[in-house]
């Protein structure tokens, strides 16, 4: 009687025990030619057995991965892709370099940096002083959730001014509400200009229509 500390031990279980033989008597056979057949019957029958492979990018590449696995990477075939070695398995990936922020608000995170680089390279407008506003929306935000407690919009302004190297100037405003509201009212005018310019005579049709539409209106 077989006992499973007496056989190979399974190098992945996944794959069960049938295929760990296959894969020991593959490596077992006198020719190349026998073992590239093989090899490809025990692929071929590794994805019938792990159909959720077929779901994965390059699963036939994984596939052959997991066969020189199995063959405890001793195994003579012709592989499609480069061979997989043992060292390949415990290379250590390359560390990754943690981004770093040359200031004192770390908090604020590079997302904001890169919005006031943004706003700076536009020209003097509505859209750059729209988009400083904005930004300093943002930091108000960030601040509050790293410090946890309530922060004065001059010290917003003051940082946006110390971050974007006296380029994106706040510090007149008296608030962000106010200026909120400031621009919300400008838009709203621009959009009804924008309207009345577009179809000066909407008004007059409007009013032709209205007094087509009630009879009370209508000439005696």
């Amino acid at each position: 009687m077989d006992y499973n500390t007496d056989r190979t031990p399974l190098l992945m279980p996944e794959y069960g025990r049938n295929i760990q033989q296959l894969v020991e008597h593959c490596k077992t056979l006198e020719t190349k030619e026998e073992r590239n057949e093989m090899a490809l019957a025990i692929i071929e029958f590794m994805g019938q057995r792990n159909p959720h492979l077929r779901d994965e990018e390059n699963y036939k590449h994984k596939l052959w991965d997991h066969l020189f696995i199995l063959a405890d990477h001793h195994l003579d075939v012709d592989s499609p892709y480069p061979v997989l070695s043992a060292e390949d398995l415990i290379t250590k990936p390359r560390k990754m370099d943690y981004p770093s922020l040359d200031n004192a608000y770390k908090f604020y995170g590079k997302s904001i940096l890169q919005l006031i680089e943004k706003a700076i390279a536009l020209q003097e407008g509505d859209e750059k002083e729209a988009l400083t506003h904005v930004i300093a929306n943002n930091m108000k935000k960030s601040y509050n959730v790293y410090n946890k407690e309530h922060v004065q919009d001059d010290v917003i302004f003051r940082h946006l001014k110390e971050l974007s190297d006296n380029q994106l100037d706040l510090t007149s405003l008296e608030s962000l509400e106010r200026s909120k509201i400031y621009y919300a009212a400008n838009r709203n005018n621009n959009n009804r200009n924008t309207n009345n310019n577009r179809n000066p005579n909407q008004n007059s049709n409007n009013n032709r229509r209205n007094n087509f539409q009630n009879p009370k209106n209508k000439r005696k």
